[in-house]
């Protein structure tokens, strides 16, 4: 039996904070990738080569993916909300601003730490915990909000809407996997096979999705376009979301998902790095802020 702690230690810190940069590093990725592969096949493309790369890492180390152990029902809920967490992301881009999309994205961890504890008694934040949670989201908002005061003029008001209405259910859907997960019989389940559930799933449906929104499938893509393709496979489909899980079957899942509020501002960071896009006195101090915030909602709360 898998041993639970209360607390993240020096490791999951660590791993966290590693799986947030690359995170990070990643939408920048999937950004600069657009002009040659559009969106929702780049996710088709990384779930279908992690579900690949799962097989055989499972096959090479005897990890049993396919044996009777009552996750099934379970595990295809958590792939299903998985997959319909990333087509809400991508339709939901076609409709609104990046900025916009990305705040709501970011209210996953409210989801969490609003539903987890109604089964989980253990997952119960402290006042001081959730002062820290929302501490993190407001330096996210606050990061962002160059994009959100630049003119829409894409969208229609409508179609605004519904991006955003696509944006919080993909939050939404985000937060109820991390709520299935802790609180069903995956928990008790190899990281493999838990993770093995999600990409299989998504890589059998998101090629669909990708054909429903007329993307071109082709292949000619520059050395660039190719390497972008192996590394949100390799590292971020396969590795990062296989530690990912594992610190889900280990540590408290409402402290592990305050952390994913350092993804958007690492994105940020590399974008600057990268892209050219300037780096503002308001984006370390969101950095500062979401740090702050994060070391609240893991602080042992006073008895």
């Amino acid at each position: 039996m898998t041993e639970r702690r209360l607390q993240l230690d020096f490791l999951a810190v660590t791993l966290l904070l590693i799986c947030c940069v690359f995170w990070g590093f990643q939408q920048v990725l999937v950004k600069a990738t657009l002009p040659e592969v559009p969106p929702v096949m780049q996710a088709s493309l990384r779930f279908m080569g992690a579900t690949f790369m799962l097989w055989v890492w499972c096959h090479v180390r005897g990890v049993a993916l396919f044996d009777s152990d009552s996750s099934l029902k379970a595990g295809v809920v958590a792939g299903l909300l998985f997959c319909a967490e990333f087509v809400c992301i991508y339709v939901g881009l076609q409709h609104t601003s990046a900025s916009r999309l990305t705040i709501f994205l970011y209210t996953a961890p409210f989801w969490v730490a609003l539903v987890l504890p109604i089964f989980v008694k253990t997952e119960r934040l402290a006042l001081m915990q959730w002062m820290g949670m929302f501490l993190a989201f407001v330096a996210v908002a606050f990061a962002l909000q160059d994009g959100l005061h630049q003119k829409t003029t894409n969208y229609s008001s409508a179609m605004w809407w519904l991006g955003d209405a696509l944006a919080l259910a993909a939050g939404a859907l985000w937060g109820f996997t991390t709520v299935v997960i802790r609180s069903s019989t995956l928990i008790k389940i190899s990281p493999e096979k838990l993770l093995f559930y999600q990409v299989a799933i998504s890589a059998a449906l998101l090629p669909l999705v990708s054909l429903q929104l007329g993307e071109p499938w082709n292949v000619s893509w520059s050395v660039f376009a190719a390497t972008s393709i192996v590394l949100q496979t390799v590292v971020g489909a396969f590795a990062s979301y296989l530690v990912w899980m594992w610190l889900l079957g280990r540590y408290p899942a409402t402290k592990l998902s305050a952390f994913a509020f350092f993804t958007p501002v690492f994105a940020l960071l590399f974008g600057a790095w990268w892209l050219g896009e300037a780096i503002t006195p308001g984006l370390v101090a969101a950095l500062v802020g979401v740090a702050a915030g994060i070391v609240l909602v893991n602080k042992k709360p006073i008895s």
